[in-house]
């Protein structure tokens, strides 16, 4: 597809939410990022609380809505009954089910079950479709150059790789770079998967003080989603599913660290830490 692209956050933290004064600038809403391909088609991966927003975003236009998870951790799919176009009337809708063993199962929906959620699925005016095939190749005939990678993760989780407008972003929320235990993926395997990408969304949760005793929860160290930036030469590192006891001057503090970092070995690359808001458009 030729049309432009937009990359837009709308929520960062990870595990749980965690508003309050201490988190304002940065944001306290669990992971939800949108991909728009023009004005036709919205991509959203995760559906954490930072959908909410996004659904007030979506509601006033008629772009078709598809909903991709990593994976169904709490954290990523519990602001989807919030999402409003899932209240409009004939507003049509593909999400995926997620694998668990031998069954498919569409956790998006499966939630709203009225012991989790007072409205029932089957309640929703919106038309929901879940799409239970290959959900790459379907992506793809849809228009989206889309490919994914298994991350290192309790459950089964992925990363996507998303190429538009001549320009690429990879979404990797959750990933444990240097896992103590099973290993899905090696560090130069997420190289070659990440390399070149203009934007790496790549999870950031953890700092040396939180290990040993989250070591092996399936997240990385900041420190570590550097050294994968860096080998994997991508335009612009953004720091990702930040701590939920993270404040908004402990990520000023890493931000300006890692800056420091890659300014003196890996001047190409850029660095930010994720915050609500955050866009690009290309």
């Amino acid at each position: 597809m030729n049309a432009s692209l937009t990359l837009r956050l709308w929520g960062v933290r990870g595990s749980i939410p965690s508003p309050g004064p201490a988190t304002a600038r940065y944001g306290g809403n669990t992971p939800c990022i949108s991909l728009e391909i023009g004005d036709e088609k919205c991509l959203v991966l995760d559906a954490g609380t930072g959908i909410r927003n996004l659904g007030r975003h979506l509601i006033s236009n008629n772009s078709q809505i598809y909903v991709l998870l990593t994976h169904e951790h709490w954290d990523h799919i519990q602001g989807f009954p919030f999402f409003a176009p899932i209240y409009q009337k004939n507003r049509r809708m593909v999400t995926f089910p997620v694998e668990r063993g031998m069954d498919m199962l569409c956790s998006l929906i499966n939630q709203m079950d009225g012991a989790h959620f007072p409205v029932t699925s089957d309640q929703l005016p919106s038309v929901q479709d879940c799409y239970q095939g290959d959900p790459m190749e379907f992506l793809n005939s849809e228009g989206f150059k889309i490919k994914r990678h298994r991350t290192n993760h309790p459950g089964k989780c992925f990363g996507y790789r998303v190429e538009a407008a001549g320009h690429s972003v990879v979404f990797m929320p959750d990933n444990e770079i240097h896992p103590p235990g099973k290993q899905w993926t090696s560090i130069q395997e997420l190289a070659d998967f990440c390399h070149g990408a203009d934007v790496l969304l790549h999870d950031g949760q953890f700092v040396l003080p939180d290990f040993p005793l989250k070591r092996g929860w399936g997240h990385s160290l900041v420190s570590e989603a550097c050294e994968l930036a860096a080998m994997a030469e991508v335009k612009h590192l953004v720091l990702f599913h930040h701590d939920p006891e993270r404040t908004d001057d402990d990520l000023d503090k890493i931000q300006a660290e890692c800056r420091a970092w890659f300014a003196k070995h890996y001047p190409n690359t850029q660095v930010s830490v994720a915050f609500e808001g955050m866009t690009f458009k290309w």
